[in-house]
């Protein structure tokens, strides 16, 4: 059964293709008000292409962009539901493209071939990867061995403004046992994974005035109270000098790495050292007694993102300014609560104001992490399954990012979501000339193959 549908997939991956680069010729830019018809376009090709191999499918307009999703297979063993979406980044800047941004081609390139196209690999090229294993499951064995149900959505790169209220009207229609996410990628371009945690953030942003306006510094520098320099004092308090975060109780909710982790971790031989010459470094910063990966995937920040005072334009204005600002965000982790520390932040920076000045909070903007139990069945079913394809061994890894749909299904239907993806780092997502593996297509439509087969022998979840 498995291996006459890997023989189908090998066999009829040219019309795979075809399917795939019809799909990417649809303009489906979100953000763009513009590409509203191409975005209804898309979720219309997506409804017949589910149709073609027997889904039950259809086309929920909202307020936004549509939603689509389908059924397909009997009501036995567990019920599976994939999550992907269709609506792609603007092309900006065009002239940084070699081709035209929507007129895929398969190009031959020093590491093999490439899919160069918009949404080759962020998000189309990803989403077909699993509607084209289903087909060819149906193709070969006339049914798929349980339920399947597809959730494609269209406003992924604006935000999801539409998601979730269409997840609790349809709370019903999308609950499920197992949630596949296939918007990741492959670690170190060759390594398959399972994202199992993905941190949250929290953004802040404060505002340090004190004199009701900029101040000569020969007139009242030393005796006049300084925002740049009370801002600097609030900053330089955040972190220790090994680098932990000083906020008080900030540290709440954050779990140490099971073993089984920590090892599989250690066991992907992460260069660090390789990692940071990519941009110019050398030396790992943060918590002195951690790993890059851990710090990476595992353990909260706390960054500087921006700062602004006084005069910073040529030459100088020697000026004690009378306002200085930051912007400061926090990836979380484990189980923080990104308000309780939003409070306690809040509550350090403010003794730490001197007299004269005072201090003012923009909105924060606040997630939480998600962590996945990776001691269900069905987690380590799949992490098998993935690399019996790609012959290495799978990992469960960590996101230093946020994937906000993952926990959207954690708070909605209470499932915890696999991510698995076929991408590599230098797909060029979101930039001009993106690209997707030919392997990363077949061997991923391969491995979901292989990831439908391994949940055929699940009872219950």
């Amino acid at each position: 059964m498995l291996d006459a549908t890997l023989s189908r997939i090998d066999n009829e991956i040219d019309q795979s293709l075809n399917r795939l680069f019809d799909f990417l010729k649809i303009k489906s830019i979100s953000t763009d008000s513009k590409f509203k018809q191409d975005c209804d376009k898309a979720a219309d090709w997506l409804v017949e292409d589910l149709k073609s191999f027997g889904a039950n499918a259809e086309k929920h307009n909202t307020d936004g962009h549509p939603i689509v999703t389908g059924n397909l297979g009997p009501d036995t063993g567990p019920h599976v539901l994939f999550y992907g979406h269709y609506d792609v980044q603007p092309v900006d800047p065009i002239e940084l493209w070699d081709t035209d941004p929507f007129e895929p081609t398969l190009e031959n390139t020093p590491i093999g071939p490439v899919i160069r196209g918009r949404g080759s690999s962020d998000d189309k090229g990803q989403l077909m990867t699993f509607v084209e294993a289903c087909r060819a499951w149906v193709s070969e064995n006339g049914s798929l061995p349980f339920k399947v149900s597809f959730f494609f959505e269209g406003e992924e790169e604006s935000g999801s403004p539409s998601l979730i209220p269409f997840m609790e009207k349809h709370k019903k229609e999308i609950s499920s046992d197992i949630v596949l996410i296939c918007d990741t990628g492959l670690f170190d371009n060759k390594v398959p994974a399972i994202v199992t945690r993905l941190r949250g953030i929290l953004k802040e942003e404060i505002e340090i005035t004190g004199p009701d306006k900029d101040l000569h510094s020969g007139l009242y520098g030393g005796v006049a109270a300084n925002p740049a320099k009370a801002l600097v004092n609030v900053l330089s308090a955040l972190h220790d000098k090994n680098g932990a975060i000083t906020i008080p109780n900030f540290y709440d909710g954050v779990e140490e790495l099971p073993q089984n982790i920590k090892n599989q971790w250690r066991s992907l031989k992460f260069n660090h050292n390789y990692f940071l010459s990519e941009v110019g470094l050398s030396t790992l910063a943060g918590e002195s007694d951690r790993s890059a990966l851990e710090m990476l995937w595992s353990r909260p920040t706390c960054e500087i993102n921006g700062m602004k005072s006084g005069y910073i334009d040529e030459g100088f204005k020697t000026v004690l300014p009378s306002q200085a600002s930051a912007k400061i965000s926090f990836r979380l982790v484990s189980n923080q609560d990104p308000f309780k520390i939003s409070n306690s932040f809040r509550e350090m920076v403010k003794s730490l104001i001197p007299p004269d000045c005072k201090v003012s909070f923009g909105n924060r903007d606040a997630s939480k992490a998600s962590q996945m139990n990776t001691s269900s069945p069905e987690f380590e079913k799949a992490r098998q399954a993935i690399s019996q394809e790609w012959d290495i061994e799978a990992a469960f890894i960590g996101s230093g990012g946020s994937i906000p749909i993952a926990g959207y299904f954690q708070e909605i239907t209470g499932v915890d979501p696999m991510l698995i993806g076929f991408s590599k780092d230098d797909d060029q997502i979101h930039s001009p000339n993106e690209k997707y593996d030919l392997e990363s297509f077949r061997k991923g439509i391969r491995s979901w193959a292989r990831v439908i087969n391994s949940f055929s022998e699940l009872q219950n979840v």
